[in-house]
């Protein structure tokens, strides 16, 4: 049977929410909702539903009238093998001393490089984006600088690459946090399927709010790629979970929001080591005080 999608954008988290809530008692149900914010800080909202089969579009103009959207974009979604198109469009990515590759690209990873396999069917977080290889590449400047770690937490971990990168290539303890059980779910996986099992140790928590983050506080070194709103929320956090003289590796920073988490980190104690740019991305190397 067809997939189709129905999306549409709205401003306000509270009304975003509402119709996602809305769409979810729709006949035929939706086999998926979407609730996300378009930009960060932007107010304006996406809702977005998977059908299968095409959807009612006389209930979706209502509800897209009655909750102040615009009218919804139905389309069929073509039958595509994700994990094939995966596998073509991402070639391996070399950061530094790091290369990471999936396994189809196995028998490419050269002699004496730190390999860190992210399979093609786990391919959020993979190295591609410019927020992770921005964090890879700052990782791997602070090892060639000479830089040692005992203590490394990696904060919204996704598939733990950083955190890989980290249990690799040091002697630290190192822990890994996502808010969203499935991304520390595929976080161990990714750890098993590197002959990591057990190297890394990988807990649900928002932000430092769990036991074992807290306990294992405080870090000489946080990876937190994350976006600029949690960022700086989170800088309170930081500055208390972070020993003096560690350092934070920061991302999923948009180049023109730079300014402004440095400043906020300034206040927290946190002097900024390098500024790193990839494309619309900024990583940012701050060292507290």
């Amino acid at each position: 049977m067809a997939t189709w999608t129905a999306l549409t954008t709205l401003m306000g988290k509270p009304a975003a929410d509402a119709l996602g809530a809305a769409m979810e008692r729709m006949e035929p149900e939706p086999t998926g909702i979407g609730v996300f914010e378009v930009e960060d800080d932007s107010g304006l909202w996406e809702v977005g539903g998977y059908f299968e089969g095409a959807p009612d579009e006389a209930a979706l103009a209502l509800l897209a009238a009655t909750f102040g959207a615009k009218p919804f974009a139905v389309s069929e979604v073509p039958e595509t093998d994700w994990v094939a198109h995966v596998r073509r469009e991402l070639a391996p990515v070399e950061a530094g001393r790091f290369f990471v590759y999936g396994t189809h690209d196995a028998d490419k990873l050269p002699e004496g490089r730190v390999g860190l396999l992210i399979d093609a069917a786990m391919a959020f977080g993979t190295g591609h984006h410019g927020t992770t290889l921005g964090c890879l590449r700052a990782f791997d400047a602070m090892l060639t600088d000479g830089d040692s770690f005992e203590n490394v937490a990696d904060i919204g971990c996704g598939t733990a690459v950083l955190a890989m990168a980290a249990a690799r290539t040091t002697d630290a303890t190192v822990i890994a946090s996502d808010i969203d059980p499935v991304a520390v779910d595929v976080a161990e996986a990714n750890l098993a399927a590197n002959d990591m099992a057990g190297a890394v140790a990988c807990v649900v928590a928002a932000g430092f709010e769990q036991d074992d983050l807290r306990a294992a506080a405080p870090f000489d070194l946080i990876f937190a790629n994350i976006l600029k709103g949690p960022l700086i929320m989170l800088a309170p956090d930081m500055a208390a979970h972070c020993k003096a003289g560690g350092a934070a590796i920061l991302s999923g920073i948009l180049n023109e929001q730079a300014d402004e988490v440095i400043d906020v980190y300034a206040r927290h104690g946190f002097n900024l080591v390098t500024r790193d740019q990839i494309v619309d991305w900024t990583t940012l190397t701050l060292r507290k005080a």
